[in-house]
């Protein structure tokens, strides 16, 4: 089940949300681990069993590194078995039939493997069940005595499928206690309409679009690709940060407060800045979980290279069991080393539009390695860019997309700044009622394209 069905807004939802909020504040948690065990059992009705082993077996694992009768060298001890469950059974379903195959093609063998279907937000639930395993081996957070407790964390439908990845300590007090209200609803509501407008009104579009584009082939002029790869750009934006809008406005419904996910990452002036506000969660988890433990900049420069190029090489692989993904890693790895020992300097020089050029080029080069899955599409692709291949510089085809996506560009292009948001949230302010008007527009035209249109599923589902 996805946030962007009919069945779930009109269906799931409103049940769940009507149970939700009539029992009493004390059976709230349960009945949230029931509805989230619902939703996930919709799509997996398989995989729900290794969801709720997850959550059990880290919830046991909490406890032990809690235990005050355990020594330094049992803790750790229980950590290392924490690590190694959670990590072997996400390498397995993720990464068991890609390690086989990279060691048939250095061997020059095939080894056969059934493929296994990728278990819907694995990535994202192990990493969070982690964070809370990492959290109470450093005291950070006492472990959570409680198991319905815990598994309301560990399960809870909002963010498990597809993050933000919430650690524990943000949400430990709301756990137990999370005030409801109808103001709160009313904005968890707003929250949601604007990310399921990104993700069925723009990303769905662009996703057409950026689908018909690749189809081209050899027929594809540079100005073209240039544009293919710009509306690509677009569309993992509103499909990866609408899909968070939703999830932080259902946490709200439910009373939760999730942190942001996204801050307007394209609207940045370096690549650093640019991932300070692209997928937060998955950036700071990397940052308080490898790079500082690996001894962040505190470390001799050549050690500094050596953690930057390791995080960003497993951020990549963290994507999908793909060598197309760790070299979108490294290549960012790479960047962020130039801009922090070579182009820093430079760059606070620069006016502020010109920085915001090259991040974006710099950002739509690293899609090229996200989109494309094989070298050899890596290769055609770069080739048709930079005029290697292409049928010309610009053709027919290219002028059809320009005039047809046009609107829908600056729509988007205006929807990545402040300013829209800026308005709508003064327009709140000044006139209420216009606002809630141009909110049920959004949601009510979103349902019609979800009636009368194809599904088309969110990209990081399968991460």
């Amino acid at each position: 089940m996805v946030f962007s069905s009919i069945f779930f807004i009109f269906g799931f939802l409103p049940v769940f949300m009507l149970l939700y909020y009539l029992v009493p504040q004390k059976l709230q948690n349960p009945v949230l681990i029931i509805g989230s065990i619902f939703f996930y059992a919709w799509g997996e009705p398989v995989y729900v069993i290794l969801m709720l082993f997850s959550a059990i077996f880290n919830y046991f694992m909490g406890l032990d590194l809690d235990d005050p009768k355990h020594n330094s060298s049992s803790r750790k001890r229980t950590l290392i078995f924490a690590i190694i469950v959670n990590l072997a059974i996400l390498c397995f379903f993720k990464y068991y039939g890609f390690l086989l195959d990279t060691v048939g093609n250095i061997f020059g063998i095939t080894i056969g493997h059934p493929e296994l279907s990728l278990p819907i937000g694995i990535s994202f639930y192990t990493f969070k069940n982690l964070s809370y395993i990492f959290d109470v081996y450093m005291k950070k957070i006492r472990a959570q005595k409680n198991l319905i407790t815990f598994g309301v964390y560990s399960t809870m439908f909002p963010h498990m499928a597809a993050g933000p990845i919430v650690r524990y300590a943000d949400i430990e007090h709301q756990l137990l206690h999370r005030p409801i209200s109808i103001a709160k609803f009313g904005i968890g509501a707003e929250y949601f309409i604007k990310g399921l407008s990104k993700k069925v009104l723009l990303a769905d579009n662009l996703s057409a679009i950026y689908g018909e584009i690749i189809s081209l082939g050899d027929t594809t002029s540079v100005l073209t690709a240039w544009l293919g790869i710009l509306i690509y750009t677009m569309q993992i934006y509103f499909d990866f940060s609408g899909y968070s809008d939703m999830a932080i406005g259902l946490g709200k419904m439910l009373g939760f407060d999730f942190q942001k996910n996204f801050d307007y990452p394209y609207t940045s002036v370096s690549v650093s800045e640019f991932w300070r506000r692209w997928h937060i969660s998955l950036g700071s988890w990397f940052r308080d979980y490898i790079y500082i433990p690996l001894g962040g900049n505190r470390v001799t420069l050549p050690k500094q290279i050596r953690n930057i190029l390791v995080v960003w090489a497993l951020t990549g692989l963290w994507h999908g069991a793909s060598w197309n993904f760790v070299l979108w890693g490294l290549y960012y790895g790479l960047v962020l080393l130039l801009e922090k020992f070579i182009l820093k300097d430079f760059l606070d020089r620069m006016p502020p539009f010109v920085c915001h050029i090259y991040t974006m080029l710099a950002v739509m080069i690293g899609w090229v390695f996200f989109s494309q899955t094989t070298f050899s599409g890596i290769g055609h692709y770069f080739g048709t860019l930079f005029g290697f291949g292409a049928s010309s510089f610009v053709n027919t085809t290219f002028l059809y997309y320009m005039k047809t996506s046009f609107i829908l560009l600056v729509i988007c292009i205006l929807a990545c700044s402040y300013g829209l948001q800026m308005r709508f949230k003064r327009l709140m302010k000044q006139s209420p009622k216009i606002a809630v008007s141009i909110n049920l527009i959004l949601f009510f035209l979103s349902v019609a394209y979800m009636v009368y249109n194809s599904y088309t599923p969110f990209l990081y589902l399968k991460f």
